[in-house]
């Protein structure tokens, strides 16, 4: 998933993310809202103050690929299974069991009894029929629509998901999924509510009384570019065990605004760190350092006259100095990377790491012989020094190490020849840009959505809603498709490694570094947990005095 910043969605990612997320609430000066209970006791509701980032895309699960959203997104609305409480394994959501057929390709699954949309309306298992449906219609132009593939009538964009009854779903697929229970809690599989959207049109998320959901918390307030208040929703299947009346996600962008808002007790709970206080903070109980399944990297615009010579895009990545981005930049412990799969995806052997089989395209820390090899690929490109080349323009967003990576890469490219331009935009902004192409060169970011190495590797098929650098090989394409339609664990990875050999020797991209997700937390904040992929989860946590 995209992450904000390449400290990471992003990613994110978030940076994938791809920055990611922030919680908090203290005493101190945490929203509080008195009330009366029927026997005449007064009461206060503690509200937790989070910031993920600014402000959001859109909150629509169907339409969002941010990982900061997507954090927002799982407070309000839920699937048919979730992240359990350990951060590691998967458990019933919506449905409370489900059955897989001796050939791992039927899935039917018992949604609970009594369940209920924010609202208080009956949620049936039509209701995640239409939902899917509604992602991979054309019409609905959602980026994660490919996600869907492995579902049989994904081609004809009328799926093989059948409601029996109102509280069976039966889902067909292809062929084995090995992640598919992880799938289904992602939030692009999440339900919604097919009379609100289609009373409401695109604006139904904007509004609290349209933006209906069946999660822990329902929208309360939001102010644009300020915050988005959520409270909760009684209806909640699981409402007895969450524990805070209201989450306030504080929209903010700048690491040291966050950094502030932290240390006043704004909020207590931050996931962007400026890098300028990451060694003084490194001393500190409340400040955590996690690797995550996430890579930074350099996407290059396979449609532009120049860069798509495959050339040229190696030289430009040849020319990186990694060593120098992670240690004087990120300072955080990134591992400089050559590969766009990263560290801690198993393999068919789940003993082996897909990254320790699939091996280095290039020496990652050997940028003097890099840059050798740099300038060698620009000349016979036909570009010796860069003769004969524009300025190029590199689009990256504001926050986080962005832009101190963006100055870096124009220094390191101007060393071979090659100049460009820097393009700061908003995210948002940023976001429409990369998706419709208008950039030479810009960053990227990308998280793990579940984990197994296809959530890379799907991204680049041709025509798909995350392929920002719109390229195209028909050979990567049926790779993908038979690593999709295939139940043999070991053919799976290979067609999975022979994809990578592909997108990394057309030098699509330019990996940077393996991320690592930074962010404070108080003391005074319990019950937080953190997934292996980034997300953190608030639903079950507490303010102490």
């Amino acid at each position: 998933m995209k992450k904000r910043s390449l400290a990471l969605l992003l990613v994110l990612v978030m940076s994938m993310s791809m920055a990611l997320s922030a919680c908090g609430g203290s005493k101190k000066d945490s929203s509080k809202e008195s009330g009366t209970d029927k026997t005449g006791t007064t009461t206060e509701a503690t509200t937790l103050s989070v910031i993920l980032g600014p402000e959001p895309d859109t909150i629509d699960p169907n339409l969002n690929s941010a990982a900061d959203a997507g954090m927002m997104i799982e407070h309000a609305f839920g699937g048919l299974t979730k992240l359990e409480s350990d951060a590691i394994t998967y458990g019933p959501g919506d449905a409370e069991s489900w059955e897989i057929s001796e050939d791992g390709l039927t899935y039917t699954f018992h949604l609970r009894d009594g369940l209920k949309w924010s609202d208080g309306s009956p949620l049936t298992a039509n209701d995640y029929v239409y939902s899917w449906n509604r992602l991979v219609n054309p019409d609905t132009a959602a980026d994660y629509s490919y996600l869907c593939d492995i579902i049989e009538g994904y081609d004809e964009a009328k799926l093989n998901v059948v409601a029996t009854d109102d509280k069976t779903l039966t889902v067909t697929l292809k062929a084995m999924c090995p992640y598919f229970l992880e799938l289904v809690a992602f939030t692009t599989f999440y339900p919604v509510k097919q009379d609100v959207i289609e009373s409401a049109g695109e604006s139904w998320t904007l509004d609290p009384a349209t933006y209906v959901g069946n999660g822990p918390y329902k929208l309360k307030e939001w102010a644009h570019d300020s915050y988005v208040l959520m409270e909760k929703n009684e209806n909640y299947w699981d409402a007895a065990n969450v524990k805070s009346q209201e989450i306030k996600f504080v929209l903010m962008s700048d690491p040291s605004s966050q950094l502030a808002a932290y240390e006043s007790g704004e909020v207590s709970f931050i996931d962007d760190i400026p890098t300028s206080e990451i060694a003084a903070q490194k001393e500190q109980a409340d400040f955590h350092m996690d690797n995550q399944l996430s890579v930074a990297y350099v996407q290059y615009n396979t449609q532009n006259e120049y860069l798509s010579n495959p050339l040229l895009r190696k030289a430009l990545t040849l020319a990186v100095d990694r060593t120098y981005i992670c240690e004087q930049i990120g300072q955080a412990g990134q591992q400089p990377t050559s590969a766009f799969v990263p560290t801690g995806l198993s393999d068919a052997d789940p003993t082996q790491d897909f990254r320790t089989v699939g091996g280095e395209y290039y020496n990652a820390t050997d940028y003097e012989g890099n840059v050798e090899l740099a300038k060698q690929a620009l000349e016979e490109a036909g570009y010796p020094n860069g003769e004969g080349l524009p300025t190029f323009n590199y689009l990256t967003n504001e926050g986080g190490t962005n832009v101190d990576i963006a100055e870096a890469l124009q220094d390191m490219w101007s060393k071979i020849g090659v100049n460009v331009n820097i393009d700061v935009q908003e995210w948002n902004t940023m976001l429409v840009s990369r998706k419709d192409g208008q950039f030479d060169i810009t960053r990227g970011g990308w998280g793990a959505d579940y984990n197994d190495p296809i959530t890379f590797l799907d991204m680049y098929i041709t025509g798909g809603g995350n392929n920002d650098p719109q390229w195209s090989n028909k050979d990567y394409d049926a790779l993908i498709k038979k690593a999709k339609t295939t139940s043999d664990s070991a053919e799976r990875m290979q067609y999975m490694h022979d994809a990578e050999d592909i997108i990394m020797g057309e030098w699509v991209l330019c990996p940077l570094f393996n991320t690592v997700d930074l962010y404070k937390i108080s003391d005074k904040l319990q019950g937080v947990y953190v997934s292996k992929l980034g997300h953190k989860h608030f639903q079950y946590a507490t303010v102490t005095e």
